[in-house]
C-alpha cells in the first residue's frame, strides 16, 4: 500500500477550541515527509520542521507525535490540516 509523501500538521491548544467545538487558531505548523519507517504505533513515520508524527494514512489521524523532540504538553494536541492534501 502506497501512502501519502507529506502532510501539514498543525499544533492547537485544546482549551482554543471555540464555541462550536472546532479547534482554535494553530500555535505551529509544519510540513512532515514519510521517512519509510514505520513507528512504534505501527504506523507510517513522517518528520519535518521539529515534528516528528506516526500518522494513520486512513483516517490521517495523528497517532504519535514529539515536537522538537518532546512529547505534547497537556492541553494541545496536532491534526492534519484539513486544507492541505497529502501528497503521494
Amino acid at each position: 500500500m502506497s501512502h501519502p509523501q507529506s502532510y501539514e500538521l498543525l499544533l492547537i491548544p485544546d482549551h482554543s477550541r471555540t464555541r462550536t467545538g472546532a479547534p482554535g487558531r494553530p500555535l505551529r505548523s509544519a510540513v512532515v515527509s514519510a521517512t519509510g519507517e514505520t513507528g512504534a504505533s505501527g504506523y507510517p513515520r513522517y518528520t519535518g520542521e521539529g515534528m516528528e508524527a506516526d500518522i494513520d494514512p486512513e483516517t490521517r489521524t495523528v497517532e504519535a507525535v514529539l515536537v522538537d523532540g518532546e512529547e505534547l504538553d497537556p492541553g494541545m494536541s496536532v491534526h492534519v490540516a484539513d486544507g492541505m492534501r497529502p501528497t503521494g
